[in-house]
């Protein structure tokens, strides 16, 4: 029998996230957050309320519908992307939900504006906080806040330069210190990190 787990708990959530497949699929965009990352997403996300959470590399929206639909009407969601294209399709989806701020803005700059101590989590999907500025990154988070870092396994699309920066992050992520962390061979590869 194929259970699909992420999807035990059905929702509205379901209807942004046809729509943002839909229209990525129209742009050919291709590079969304796995449903099992999401479900994870949402879990953490509800386990914050009243929670400030970051997402770096908002794309089109996707891995934001998921934390959303774990959020509660508290919290606050600021995604950032340096693509307009794609964030013009997450503007789309969420439209009207004030919980969620989407940043047009490159990740370099936006993480090195940041308060320390200012987020309860923080997705990393983009090359800033994932493949770069992951001290900084952390240092953004409030103790016992947590820190995801997907796609940490290896991808069909990835080139060779893709792989050294993982082999690279892999090497920085065990001098890690006032961390708990653990990798999962689940989804696309996460690495989940809980400031001490």
């Amino acid at each position: 029998m194929d259970i699909k787990l992420e999807n035990f708990n059905k929702s509205n959530a379901q209807e942004i996230i046809s729509f943002i497949k839909r229209k990525s699929k129209e742009i050919g965009f291709d590079r969304s957050s796995h449903p099992q990352t999401g479900a994870l997403l949402r879990l953490l996300a509800a386990s914050k309320p009243r929670g400030r959470f970051l997402e770096l590399g908002t794309g089109t929206g996707h891995g934001a519908a998921w934390i959303l639909e774990g959020m509660d009407d508290q919290s606050k969601l600021l995604s950032v992307d340096c693509d307009d294209k794609v964030l013009s399709i997450a503007r789309e989806a969420f439209i009207g939900d004030k919980r969620v701020e989407l940043i047009h803005e490159n990740g370099f700059v936006f993480l090195k504006k940041q308060e320390p101590k200012s987020f309860d989590i923080i997705f990393a999907d983009a090359f800033p906080g994932k493949y770069d500025l992951i001290n900084e990154s952390l240092n953004l988070l409030k103790p016992g806040g947590f820190y995801i870092i997907d796609d940490m396994l290896p991808q069909d699309y990835w080139t060779e330069e893709h792989t050294k920066n993982l082999e690279d992050v892999y090497e920085s992520l065990k001098d890690l210190s006032d961390v708990h962390s653990v990798g999962m061979a689940w989804s696309s590869g996460l690495v989940l990190f809980v400031v001490k």
